[in-house]
């Protein structure tokens, strides 16, 4: 339990400080402001009182038991405090001293230390080299950090690694009149972390929403455990940094390569059930609904406007989002006619004009409430000067307080003088919005957490068929990391029954004319060693060989070329047609595997069209990440040309990742192409390359 940290009963300062412009001096001027409702102790041997509270010339000397210690010292001097905390049987310390591990070498030993001494003592430790927290519980009123924004009271709770963009995201929720329930921003984390942070919120009940911000996550499988937990009870709403960092080293597969463009925090994110956001303000935005608004059981949208070019631009952005602007029933049209203007639009949207009173939008959100096509309800509300503005907005909140289906509102005023109408919206718990397009983007990210709360994922598949035995028999033989030869990727695709088309190695031309007579022409001559990756790139491949002297003079040039290598001819059965498909997997340190489906062939590269997924993959998880590639609709079947058999495509998918789950040394790997064919026939791997 974080009790300590985030409603601590007392509060004491380690280096408080009577110099107005330090750290030391802020965070005590933050609990007074702030309304902090237990006890503060200054510990400062210099000075009698800081900020008119008593001071301490050391923590022991408190007479009252400690909750909650800033350390704000030199960090040399820290593990010396943490060692007085310890004495004083203090629960937890913020440690907001900087230079720790994030300047390595002994910073990192000193943070190593001051760990070490605080499990020695039995203290939770957040930090060091952060901000710290804050509570606006009105029994607690904890305001432990040394920032500026004031945050109201409400149902957003916000952890970020940084702190600057944490206080960012903190003070547009209070630019935007949104009251949040807690704040954490741990730095280095050394101890206390967010997966622990959001399992604390979770159980929660005053946090209605969540909104995450990382740059790492330093142990995956915990956090995916955790994050699956919490977003399956309440909105997670998540933002990755570094989407474009370089850090990612060159890899030679093509799985490798593509997953430079994925981001492993977003699959992690996708996986858990955590709604993805790529812009600050959007994901405010959407936060502010998620604070006050039911979730939306499906897609519909019922709209109401007041004028005609907001509801256009909202429509649009809602439709390209994949939600619906359904027709409304034959009832819902009947009142409608009967209650509103006879020059307002009965369809949906509903325009029921820019004269409309409070009983006119009263009417519409009823019907639209009423309405069993109808999930969610968009208004557009400008205030005219003609009309009782305040009488509408009360209509409108006392819907909103139904709970019955989400509301957003794309309000058009002039704040300066709708202050009434304002006020009464806010109040009201309306998530207002200055722009269609905000409000639009609000509601879809409501309807995107509706469906992922709804989604069925089903269950991890396990083979029967699998030959395990023989798997482990070949990786055991490998003494050296790197790739494998043919023969040894294929035996693994065989033991997991994953289908490849019919192949023999050999050691010479000779055994090679015999085994393309026996395996059938045409074939495919490839030149397996080792040490050659991309064996087309240096003329290590010859397709479509149809006949036994192309076969012995393409067999002549590859022994000239290749010489100076060890090497053997591999065989195999050459086949024409079929769609092409890339599946692979690349290994991620303290996540498991990668696993890419996508465009295959020599298009890879060039299309880079590819989903990708985090290992073990359901069918449901696999179908989804075909679904998502722009090839989906040539496998699916495009313009009259028929599709290919997406279930067995989807089994190959299920295997690899099954593969790749039960083989953790294989580290990158490529079934590229794999030939996907019509209905009923099996797709055929052509080629594949396995590095353990």
């Amino acid at each position: 339990m974080l009790d300590a940290l985030f409603k601590p009963a007392s509060v004491a300062i380690i280096g408080a400080s009577t110099k107005e412009l330090s750290i030391g001096n802020r965070i005590i001027k933050n609990l007074q402001d702030f309304g902090y409702q237990g006890p503060i102790y200054p510990i400062n041997p210099k000075a009698d009182e800081v900020r008119g509270i008593k001071a301490y010339g050391n923590i022991c000397d408190v007479p009252g038991e400690i909750d909650l210690a800033h350390i704000v010292i030199p960090n040399k001097y820290v593990p010396f405090a943490i060692d007085d905390c310890g004495k004083k049987n203090v629960k937890t310390v913020i440690i907001n001293t900087a230079g720790f591990k994030e300047i390595g070498g002994k910073g990192a030993e000193l943070e190593e230390l001051v760990v070490n001494k605080a499990r020695e003592h039995g203290i939770r430790v957040f930090g060091p080299n952060c901000q710290g927290i804050i509570n606006t519980d009105p029994g607690i009123r904890a305001y432990c950090n040394f920032t500026f924004t004031k945050p109201e009271a409400g149902g957003i709770s916000i952890v970020a690694q940084s702190g600057g963009v944490g206080e960012v995201i903190n003070q547009r929720f209070s630019e935007l009149g949104v009251g949040i329930r807690m704040y954490a921003s741990n730095g280095n984390a050394c101890d206390i972390s967010i997966p622990e942070i959001l399992q604390y919120w979770g159980r929660d009940d005053e946090t209605r929403v969540i909104v995450l911000y990382v740059e790492s996550i330093a142990d995956p499988s915990k956090f995916m455990e955790v994050a699956r937990e919490v977003a399956a009870k309440k909105p997670v709403l998540g933002m990755k940094a570094g989407r474009t960092e370089e850090g990612a080293k060159a890899a030679s597969s093509h799985t490798g390569g593509l997953a430079r463009m994925e981001i492993t925090t977003e699959l992690m994110f996708k996986k858990t059930g955590i709604i993805i956001f790529r812009d600050e303000e959007e994901l405010c935005q959407a936060a502010a609904a998620f604070a006050t608004q039911p979730i939306p059981r499906g897609k519909s949208v019922g709209m109401i406007t007041n004028t005609g070019g907001p509801a256009i631009i909202a429509t649009d952005e809602l439709i390209e989002a994949g939600l619906k602007i359904p027709k409304l029933s034959v009832r819902a049209k009947a009142i409608l006619t009967d209650q509103l203007y006879s020059a307002a639009s009965i369809n949906n949207p509903i325009d029921v004009l820019a004269t409309a009173n409070a009983g006119h939008f009263r009417a519409a959100m009823d019907v639209l409430m009423e309405e069993e096509t109808i999930d969610s309800l968009y208004i557009n509300f400008v205030t005219p000067f003609f009309v009782d503005n305040e009488s509408i907005a009360h209509e409108i909140v006392e819907v909103n307080l139904l709970g019955k289906k989400p509301i957003v509102c794309n309000l058009m005023t002039d704040k300066r003088q709708w202050v009434g109408t304002l006020r009464i919206l806010k109040e009201g718990n309306v998530p207002c919005y200055a722009f269609p397009e905000t409000a639009a983007r609000a509601l879809v990210a409501l309807t995107r957490y509706g469906e992922i709360r709804a989604r069925e994922v089903g269950e991890v598949h396990i083979f029967e068929d699998v030959d395990m035995s023989l798997a482990l028999e070949i990786i055991r033989s490998k003494k050296e990391s790197g790739y494998i030869s043919q023969a040894d990727v294929n035996g693994l695709l065989d033991s997991y029954g994953i289908p490849v088309a019919p192949w023999s190695l050999v050691d010479n031309a000779d055994e090679a004319m015999k085994a393309a007579e026996k395996i059938g022409y045409p074939v495919v001559v490839k030149v397996d060693s080792e040490e050659i990756v991309h064996k087309s790139d240096v003329g290590g491949v010859a397709v479509n060989i149809k006949e036994e002297s192309t076969l012995r003079l393409t067999l002549n040039e590859m022994s000239d070329k290749f010489s100076s290598l060890r090497y053997k001819f591999f065989i195999q059965k050459f086949l024409s047609s079929g769609k092409e498909v890339i599946v692979g997997a690349k290994k991620e340190e303290g996540l498991g595997h990668l696993i890419m489906a996508g465009t295959g062939g020599v298009l890879v590269e060039l299309l880079k069209d590819a989903s990708f997924g985090i290992a073990p993959l359901t069918g449901a998880e696999a179908a989804e990440m075909l679904a998502s590639l722009k090839l989906y609709p040539i496998l699916s079947g495009f313009r009259g040309q028929a599709g290919v058999d997406i279930g067995k495509l989807i089994e190959i998918i299920q295997r690899v990742s099954m593969m790749v789950t039960e083989l953790p040394s294989i580290v990158e790997m490529d079934l590229n192409p794999i030939f996907a064919f019509e209905e009923g026939r099996q797709p055929i791997v052509v080629d594949a390359r396995i590095k353990i």
